[in-house]
């Protein structure tokens, strides 16, 4: 959630340094420093029932599941950003430092002050990660779940599932993720679609 932009231009290495001292997170694009507000209840809940969900089902695989404190590195150092959840299979991805190169699978729960960076700028941004091939968005008002796959050609296919009763595939993993999991403990109030509603008003013929 970024909140606050640095005064002044900092260096990858001068932002990593920092941050290690620092109590509070911050994300770093193009040497400006972006401080993090926290997070709601339901987004951590979401949050942790997608870690536990996917480092379970993942534990016989050579892939690992970070959330809450590991970073992406963007192009070489040109940003850093702190995913919700996130998935690596790549065995050469050096373990021992606070950031992953090679994600395979993103996940970011959305909230209202995040969800047209998390859909816009951030995504242009992964995207650049050749070894990203899911890109996944998780609603925290609504049972819903959008899919961003990567097909031949750099292109992005879209699936987007709803309700309790839906199982999202994540394809690059060969795993499905039941809605009921994600959303296990929480009773949301879910957000009319203003689309339907609009549909809703539509005269018919």
């Amino acid at each position: 959630m970024i909140a606050a932009k640095s005064d002044h231009p900092i260096s990858p290495e001068e932002y990593l340094e920092h941050e290690r001292h620092s109590p509070i997170k911050h994300e770093y694009l193009d040497g400006d420093v972006y401080a993090m507000a926290g997070t709601n209840t339901d987004h951590n809940i979401i949050s942790g029932n997608l870690y536990m969900f996917l480092r379970n089902a993942l534990k016989n695989s050579p892939c690992r599941t970070y959330f809450a404190d590991i970073k992406v590195r963007i192009d070489e150092g040109k940003g850093f950003f702190y995913p919700d959840v996130l998935v690596n299979c790549d065995q050469t991805d050096n373990r021992n430092v606070v950031y992953v190169d090679t994600p395979k699978v993103i996940l970011e729960v959305l909230s209202e002050s995040t969800e047209s960076f998390d859909r816009g700028k951030k995504f242009q941004y992964y995207r650049t990660i050749p070894s990203l091939q899911d890109y996944i968005l998780v609603s925290s008002q609504d049972y819903a779940v959008e899919i961003f796959h990567r097909m031949e050609g750099d292109r992005w296919m879209l699936e987007t599932f709803q309700g309790l009763e839906a199982t999202a595939r994540i394809a690059s993993l060969d795993l499905n993720l039941p809605l009921a999991e994600i959303y296990a403990t929480l009773e949301l109030t879910p957000v009319e679609n203003p689309a339907s509603l609009e549909e809703e008003r539509k005269p018919g013929f």
